[in-house]
């Protein structure tokens, strides 16, 4: 059973999957980048009042990043990705700059957009039953 979280005014358990790829796809993620990109991001989501459960990129292709996200209510997600892409980007470019800069001559480091979908709970058909049933006794 997941632990509901409390928030000011709610309750709940809102966990996100995200993933986001570096521009034009370039393999630039390293052991060394992804160390750090989870360090960001995991204070980054603090601020928010955010929590990140794992962050994981592909050290295969080098090219994204998943993250799993405790998003709280009070943020949307597209302003979440926003402050973490946009800080992580610049950060990353700054420490990294010599190991990026064959691949980047303009200050980027991600693709525009990013992919997400809703995680975790009870599955969709539970949910329909569930909500079904109300106002019936058992």
């Amino acid at each position: 059973m997941t632990k509901l979280k409390a928030h000011v005014h709610s309750f709940g358990f809102n966990l996100v999957h995200i993933v986001f790829v570096t521009k034009y796809r370039h393999p630039v993620i390293t052991d060394k980048i992804e160390n750090r990109l989870c360090q960001l991001i995991k204070k980054l989501c603090q601020t928010q009042d955010c929590e990140l459960l794992q962050c994981k990129a592909d050290l295969g292709t080098k090219d994204h990043i998943h993250l799993l996200i405790d998003v709280a209510p009070k943020i949307s997600l597209s302003k979440l990705a926003n402050i973490l892409k946009t800080i992580t980007s610049r950060e990353i470019r700054k420490e990294f700059a010599t190991q990026l800069k064959p691949y980047y001559w303009k200050p980027v480091f991600w693709k525009r957009g990013f992919g997400y979908t809703s995680a975790g709970g009870a599955p969709l058909t539970v949910l329909k039953q569930y909500i079904e049933n109300q106002g019936y006794d058992s």
